[in-house]
C-alpha cells in the first residue's frame, strides 16, 4: 500500500480502522516530499519535523476527531500564527504572520498537521506560478512544464501526492487553472461562503479561498469543513450549515447542463475541445439533458476581469510601503526614496505591472472609462449568468483553453499569459462557485481539465455533477503524473 496515493477519505478509513496511525501517515508525506521537492519545488517553508512531532503528540494524547492527524498544505498568502507568509514575494520575505486566518483556525481546531506553505504566483498574480521570488514550480506530469497558477504550488502538491489535499486562493481562475493542468479537482466556492480574513488581499471582490483535492469527495469534505459565516469577514455570509459530502449521490438523471458555445471557440486547443465533447457524451448517456446555447461573455470578462483586480490590487498593495509593511531598502536619503525604492526592489514585475494599471485605471479622467464600466460590465455578466441558470442547473467549459505549456514559453508575453484565464475570470467577476476535474489526458500525456459552473451557492449541485462523471471514467485508476524530464 502507497499512502501517499490515498485520498483523505481512504486515510480517515484506515485510521479509523486501526490499519495505520497518525505518525504512518504523516512519515510517508515527509519522505514523499524529501524525495520529489526537489523536481517540483512546490512548497516554500516546510515544517517537517514540527509536523511528526505533532503526530506523536496526537497519538500519545489519543486524541480522537474526523480529521485529526490528517496532513495538509497551504498556500503561502494565508496567514497562520508563527508561520513565515511571503505571498512569494520578496516584499514579504521575512514576514511572520501574527494571526491566523479564520480557516486555519478551522483545520487547528480540527487537529490536522500543516505539512507547509506551498508556492504561488507572486501576491496571486499570474497564471503558471513562474511569478514567484523563490522558485519556479513544476508540474508532476511534465517537469517542464509550469503547474498552472497562480495556486500553482498547492495543485502540484497534490498531483506529486506531497499533500493528501491542501488550500489555495481563486482571484480569477488561480484554483481551477492549476488543477486543470496537474490532474487533480479544484473548487471555487461562492463568493463569501468561505471567510477571507487572514488572507493576503489581492483583489478583494474576486478572492476566494478553496479546497485542492485527489477527488470530488475530498473537496466536499474539506469545503464542509472552511465554509460558514465569520464575524471578522463582512463579505461572508450565513449560508447554514451544510455536510456537502451527503450532496454526492452519483445520479444526474434529468439535470439540465448547458453548454455556452463561446466557451469552445477561437483560443481553445482541439485535443481540449474534444475531451470535453466526450465528457457531453458521458453525460448524456448517465441520463443529463445536454444543451448548447449562447453565453456571450467571454470577450468583455478577461477586460472586465483586469481593469478590477489591478484596480483593487494598486489599492490592497498601497500598505507595502517600507514603512508599514514588508521590505525597507538599505539605501535611501529621505522619505520619498524610501517609498520609491522599496516598492521598486521589494515587487516583481508583474505586481509592478497590475499595480501600474490598477493606478491607471483609478486616476482622475480615467476612472469612468475605465473601472466604471468595469464595473456596469460586470452587473451585465452578473445578469447573464442569472439568466442562464432560470434554464440550467449547471454550465459546462473547459477550465484551461490548453494544457500545461512549457515553463518560460510565455512569460515574455503578459497578453498570451492573460489568455489562460479566458474560461475562468467570469466566474469570480459573477461570484458563482465553480469546480474543475480532470477528464482525460491529451496526445502527450498531459491533463485535460473540464470547468463546471453552478448557481450562487449551489455548490451541491456542481459537486454531484463532477461526483458522477468521475465515478463513470475513473481518471485517477487510469492516469498518474510520470515526472517526464
Amino acid at each position: 500500500m502507497n499512502i501517499t496515493e490515498l485520498t483523505v477519505c481512504e486515510l480517515q478509513e484506515k485510521l479509523k480502522n486501526k490499519e495505520l496511525t497518525i505518525s504512518e501517515i504523516v512519515d510517508s508525506y515527509c519522505n514523499r516530499i524529501n524525495e520529489k521537492e526537489p523536481e517540483v519545488n512546490a512548497f516554500i517553508t516546510t515544517y517537517l519535523e514540527e509536523a511528526k512531532n505533532k503526530a506523536k503528540e496526537l497519538e500519545k494524547n489519543q486524541t480522537n476527531g474526523e480529521y485529526t492527524g490528517i496532513p495538509i498544505g497551504i498556500k503561502d498568502n494565508i496567514c497562520i500564527k508563527g508561520t513565515r507568509t511571503t505571498c512569494a514575494s520578496k516584499m514579504l520575505e521575512d514576514f511572520v504572520a501574527p494571526y491566523s486566518a479564520t480557516i486555519a483556525e478551522k483545520i487547528d481546531k480540527e487537529n490536522m498537521i500543516l505539512l507547509g506553505k506551498l508556492n504561488m504566483d507572486e501576491f496571486a498574480m499570474g497564471s503558471s506560478t513562474e511569478n514567484s521570488y523563490f522558485k519556479k514550480t513544476k508540474n508532476p506530469w511534465n517537469l517542464n512544464k509550469v503547474p498552472g497558477g497562480s495556486s500553482g504550488g498547492s495543485a502540484a502538491a497534490v498531483a506529486a501526492n506531497m499533500v493528501p489535499w491542501a488550500l489555495g486562493s481563486d482571484t480569477g481562475g488561480s484554483i481551477r487553472q492549476p488543477s486543470s493542468l496537474c490532474g487533480v479537482v479544484g473548487l471555487k466556492p461562492t463568493y463569501g461562503l468561505v471567510s477571507r480574513y487572514g488572507l493576503v488581499a489581492f483583489a478583494s471582490s474576486l478572492d476566494q479561498i478553496g479546497p485542492i483535492t485527489k477527488d470530488v469527495r475530498d473537496s466536499a469534505m474539506l469545503l464542509t469543513l472552511i465554509a460558514g459565516k465569520d464575524e471578522k469577514d463582512t463579505t461572508s455570509e450565513d449560508n447554514g450549515s451544510k455536510d456537502y459530502t451527503k450532496a454526492l449521490k452519483n445520479d444526474v438523471k434529468g439535470i439540465k447542463i448547458g453548454v455556452p458555445k463561446e466557451f469552445f471557440g477561437e483560443g481553445i486547443n482541439e485535443e481540449v475541445k474534444a475531451k470535453l465533447y466526450e465528457a457531453i457524451e458521458v453525460y448524456k448517456k448517465l441520463g443529463a439533458e445536454v444543451e448548447e446555447f449562447s453565453l456571450d461573455i467571454a470577450k468583455y470578462a478577461l477586460a472586465t476581469y483586469y481593469i478590477i483586480s489591478s484596480a483593487e490590487a494598486s489599492s490592497n498593495l498601497g500598505r507595502f510601503d517600507g514603512i508599514r509593511y514588508g521590505y525597507r531598502t538599505p539605501e535611501y536619503s529621505n522619505l520619498k526614496e524610501i517609498y520609491k525604492k522599496s516598492r521598486s526592489e521589494g515587487f516583481g514585475e508583474e505586481v509592478k505591472r497590475r499595480i501600474i494599471t490598477g493606478t491607471y485605471v483609478l486616476s482622475s479622467g480615467y476612472y469612468d472609462a475605465y473601472y466604471k464600466k468595469a464595473q456596469q460590465v460586470r452587473t451585465l455578466v452578473s445578469n447573464k449568468f442569472n439568466e442562464a441558470f432560470e434554464k440550467y442547473d449547471v454550465i459546462l467549459t473547459p477550465t484551461s483553453p490548453v494544457t500545461a505549456f512549457n515553463i518560460g514559453e510565455k512569460s515574455n508575453n503578459p497578453l498570451k499569459m492573460y489568455l489562460s484565464d479566458i474560461c475562468t475570470v467570469s466566474i469570480n467577476i459573477a461570484g458563482v462557485p465553480a469546480i474543475s476535474i480532470p477528464c482525460g489526458v491529451d496526445s502527450s500525456g498531459m491533463p485535460i481539465g473540464m470547468q463546471l459552473i453552478g448557481n450562487k451557492f449551489d455548490e451541491e449541485t456542481i459537486l454531484n455533477v463532477a461526483y458522477s462523471f468521475e465515478q463513470e471514467i475513473k481518471f485517477r485508476e487510469k492516469y498518474k503524473p510520470e515526472f517526464k524530464k
